[in-house]
């Protein structure tokens, strides 16, 4: 989830942060529908640009050729909102917001969440104005109206292909919009609409990252007993930074910005060390923390040189994580061969 933001006639681009494979499949989408806007298809040389979406791209809008990043020129208004950027399978949302979006007289907040949990956009109490209509959007989508003189509250959780469906509830004392069970897809702008003021909530929803895993094991290279390389990896991270902390000191770090599906910070120490290692896997709004007790998880090369060699295969085994699926598959389609030849073979004999 990255915040971008602009001044309203400027150009804005959004960036990819890699250069275009073979076979990559570059998609762009924006606004809660998650509409198309533009889609790049390495394999087949295509590019397609929908700038005629509602009118309010048109002839603004350009791509990149090689690194498949989308650039709006002469920013409006109407351009603010959330971005989704997919490459293949993986997937990166954008927030924009452009200067001049709100009125002086509007309120802004700014939200956060992690996926899962819930959120409540808190609106002080404007049940007790003088305002008789109150109405939640989500972008242009009605989510909910109260009605004060009806003495009514209408829930609207069925639009956009009910992504809001059962996880909607308004607070009856002051008009709040509470949020269960927040998914991605609910990050964008939230309006508080009544007759006497206007008030946006900008929320951000973000996914919950992994904690490090740390491995130790001897490289075949060393030439001392006593020297470890410890690897801290993660799986299933699309952005965000992985770094070594020696004691408070940064000591490496590397980010997360191509779409990986598995990281791994390596970290060369001493049997004998004794200074305090973490590893630290964080973007701007989580952190996740592995602290190192190098007794514990490392032992001297020359007493585990056959576990090192194992611990070793299996943190290749790792960061690999697709081939290993598949190895692991072939594995158990070998194995119940066997056993069933040898099945056959006791059949025949006994026969």
């Amino acid at each position: 989830m990255k915040p971008v933001s602009v001044t309203e006639g400027d150009s804005v681009t959004l960036h990819t942060d890699r250069e275009m494979r073979n076979n990559d499949r570059i998609v762009w989408r924006f606004g809660p529908e998650n509409t198309l806007i533009a889609e790049i298809n390495v394999a087949d040389s295509s590019v397609t640009v929908n700038d005629d979406y509602d009118g309010r791209f048109r002839g603004r809008m350009k791509v990149d050729h090689q690194t498949g990043c989308l650039t709006i020129t002469n920013t409006r208004i109407e351009h603010a909102g959330r971005y989704e950027l997919q490459i293949n399978r993986m997937k990166r949302f954008f927030i924009v917001t452009v200067d001049g979006v709100f009125g002086d007289e509007e309120e802004i907040e700014s939200l956060s969440v992690i996926e899962g949990d819930s959120i409540k956009l808190q609106t002080d109490s404007v049940m007790g104005n003088n305002s008789d209509l109150i109405m939640w959007h989500f972008g242009n989508y009605l989510l909910a109206q109260i009605n004060k003189t009806a003495g009514s509250i209408i829930l609207y959780d069925d639009v956009l292909d009910k992504r809001f469906k059962d996880r909607l509830q308004v607070d009856h004392q002051s008009g709040s919009l509470n949020i269960k069970h927040t998914r991605t897809e609910h990050t964008g702008f939230f309006q508080l609409l009544t007759n006497r003021m206007r008030k946006v909530f900008i929320l951000r929803v973000y996914s919950p990252l992994p904690v490090p895993v740390i491995f130790c094991y001897c490289p075949s290279s060393s030439t001392s007993v006593s020297r470890h390389v410890l690897l801290c990896s993660v799986l299933n991270v699309s952005h965000g930074t992985l770094s070594w902390y020696k004691g408070n000191s940064l000591h490496s770090s590397i980010d997360v910005s191509d779409f990986s599906i598995s990281l791994s910070l390596p970290l060369e120490v001493e049997y004998q060390d004794k200074n305090t290692y973490r590893c630290v896997l964080n973007n701007s709004f989580i952190e996740q923390t592995q602290h190192l007790d190098i007794s514990q998880i490392c032992h001297t090369c020359s007493d585990s040189l056959r576990g090192c060699d194992a611990v070793e295969a299996v943190i290749r085994l790792v960061c690999t994580a697709l081939v290993g699926v598949a190895a692991a598959a072939a594995i158990v389609v070998l194995v119940y061969d066997i056993r069933s030849r040898r099945a056959e073979q006791d059949f025949h004999i006994r026969t």
